[in-house]
């Protein structure tokens, strides 16, 4: 029964993962382990679970429902078996939380260390996502999530800075050739640093002032996807080429150095700070129990 429940977790990560290398490098089986336990299952079940070319692995119909159901049925069997862990002096086991690349560039780093300092007997997996995931069938244990996106029946603690802001900014060099935006409009005859969603969407830029709401949707050189790759985007503003509109924790350090310049000043807007969120339907696993009472008590 233990070897059936490997070959279970072990199909589940290549899903999750999309291969069996993917899934090696985020795990402690190798690859060609982990292609084997998939064999296992697919031949004790008489039908085949992933379709495997040279470049990709995906699920076949029956895969993808097989892997559907058993995302929260093994996250019960894990939150089950921690029940044991009330029977530590500390907590123990693997925290997973499902974050925007923001909240693990600002939110998280002066929250990290303390909490693993003072619970070393936990290790914390941050899986970086811009867009919304079912935490259950991604296998994590909690998001992080700003309030317009978080689902309705979960749990939701705040997290890091109650108040945020969008800001924009540009390199003194660019604003010496180009001139200085004095109305978001302006910016449409600027060229703009822009961010892309990994659906394909590309956000508006947004200003408010006085109870005006401004949206464009300017032109520009350079377009990423949001995450991590905006380090690409926010290096092209300090080098001039363009103007740049992020989060002020991501562009606050540049504008300090006088890399960056703000601009627009008084049309920055405001929102509310991120949320952790976690189902508030099942036991909650020792980790994310005491991640949750220190981010309270923090």
């Amino acid at each position: 029964m233990a070897a059936e429940l490997q070959d279970l977790y072990a199909f589940l990560s290549v899903v999750q993962a999309g291969g069996f290398r993917e899934a090696a490098r985020s795990g402690s089986d190798s690859a060609s382990r982990l292609s084997e336990a998939v064999r296992r299952l697919e031949t004790r079940l008489g039908m085949r679970l992933l379709h495997r070319t040279t470049r990709s692995v995906s699920p076949t119909e029956a895969g993808a429902r097989l892997a559907e159901r058993l995302a929260p049925a093994l996250a019960e069997v894990e939150a089950s078996l921690d029940v044991v862990n009330h029977f530590r002096d500390r907590p123990a086991g693997t925290l997973r939380l499902n974050v925007p690349a923001n909240v693990a560039r600002t939110v998280l780093p002066p929250i990290v260390t303390p909490f693993l300092k003072r619970y070393p007997e936990i290790r914390l997996e941050v899986i970086v996502e811009d867009s919304l995931v079912d935490l259950l069938a991604a296998n994590c244990d909690a998001g992080i999530r700003y309030d317009e996106r978080l689902e309705q029946d979960m749990i939701a603690l705040p997290i890091g800075p109650r108040t945020q802001r969008m800001i924009t900014a540009a390199a003194p060099d660019y604003l010496e050739a180009h001139g200085r935006p004095e109305h978001p409009r302006d910016l449409l005859q600027h060229a703009c640093m822009r961010g892309q969603f990994s659906g394909g969407a590309i956000p508006a830029w947004e200003f408010e002032r006085d109870g005006e709401i401004v949206r464009i949707d300017p032109p520009g050189p350079l377009q990423v996807r949001l995450g991590a790759a905006f380090d690409l985007a926010v290096q092209a503003a300090i080098d001039g080429l363009g103007i740049i509109h992020l989060f002020e924790d991501w562009l606050r350090p540049h504008i300090d150095s006088g890399a960056l310049v703000p601009v627009l000043e008084p049309w920055w807007q405001s929102f509310s700070g991120p949320y952790l969120y976690y189902s508030g339907r099942r036991h909650l696993p020792s980790p994310l129990r005491a991640f949750v009472d220190f981010i309270r008590e923090t």
